[in-house]
């Protein structure tokens, strides 16, 4: 394996577009080949998904493949395991989805989406930590507290539905609803973070705050006992639900993304990424910095 990274990469392990490959001899330099992002073929676009950390790759497609402005970590870790984030996302988009047709009421369908109660468990909380832990394994902070925390949310919205606690006795509506406002607030602190990555995340922080709000209120409502509250807080239910549909949608779409540059697909699709129009921190402290030694 170090024979390879010497022969491709030269000795500093940093990509080199003038330096032929063994899978490519042609020079790179030359554009003779169709290539992902305008400067790497197809060969290396590939390698930079599955060893993100062993070469040099763009901001834009190490933030589209895991959902965090790029950073630098110590060691090759990012080229060792292969990206858990797709994980994550499946296990909240298998989740969420049947929840938001449950609170709409398609076909019928209702329960506050207790049918769904074993998807919550098993998509929804293992399979969110699970990618979220390993996103801690490559140093990816944000996609880590992200889905580590949204897989906590199934667990306890799970266990919460499940008759055997009863935690729906007593004051229950009341109560709840402060969890749910809570979330909310917690999805707008993420709203704000994902000003930092790409249109489609912005999105999705932006539906779950307004969703999880609106369910709170569904939920106080429906703590009132009137006939005409109650009646309120299924048709706020239902605008939960909506909101949640336009979360599931974009994450469909950061999901399909993922998948096919995972296996370097001829046709990609745009995560609009906005991480260059909000300048990081240490970009404005090395401007600073080189203004004052100038």
């Amino acid at each position: 394996m170090a024979d390879v990274h010497e022969k491709d990469y030269g000795h500093t392990g940093s990509f080199n577009p003038n330096y032929p490959t063994a899978s490519n001899p042609k020079n790179p330099a030359t554009n003779e080949h169709s290539h992902m992002d305008g400067t790497h073929d197809p060969d290396q676009a590939l390698r930079k998904i599955r060893t993100a950390g062993s070469i040099s790759i763009s901001p834009e497609l190490f933030e589209k493949i895991y959902l965090s402005p790029q950073n630098n970590v110590k060691g090759d870790l990012r080229g060792t395991f292969a990206n858990p984030t797709p994980l994550a996302l499946l296990g909240f988009l298998l989740s969420l989805s049947p929840l938001s047709c449950d609170l709409m009421g398609w076909r019928g369908a209702g329960g506050s989406g207790i049918a769904s109660i074993g998807a919550y468990y098993f998509m929804g909380g293992l399979l969110m930590i699970i990618g979220g832990v390993l996103d801690w394994v490559l140093g990816n902070t944000f996609p880590f507290v992200v889905f580590c925390s949204l897989g906590g949310f199934w667990l306890t919205f799970a266990t919460t539905l499940n008759a055997a606690y009863g935690a729906q006795g007593g004051p229950f509506p009341e109560s709840f609803a402060f969890f749910l406002l809570f979330m909310g607030l917690l999805c707008f602190v993420y709203l704000i973070a994902s000003l930092r990555t790409n249109v489609i995340f912005f999105t999705i922080f932006l539906t779950l705050t307004i969703a999880f709000c609106t369910l709170a209120g569904a939920y106080w409502h429906l703590a009132k006992g009137t006939p005409s509250a109650t009646a309120y807080a299924g048709k706020l239910e239902i605008v939960a639900g909506a909101f949640f549909f336009v979360t599931c949608m974009a994450g469909w779409w950061i999901f399909l993304a993922q998948m096919l540059a995972s296996v370097d697909f001829p046709i990609q699709i745009p995560v609009f990424d906005i991480s260059h129009i909000i300048k990081p921190a240490s970009a404005k402290l090395k401007e600073k910095d080189d203004r004052y030694n100038a």
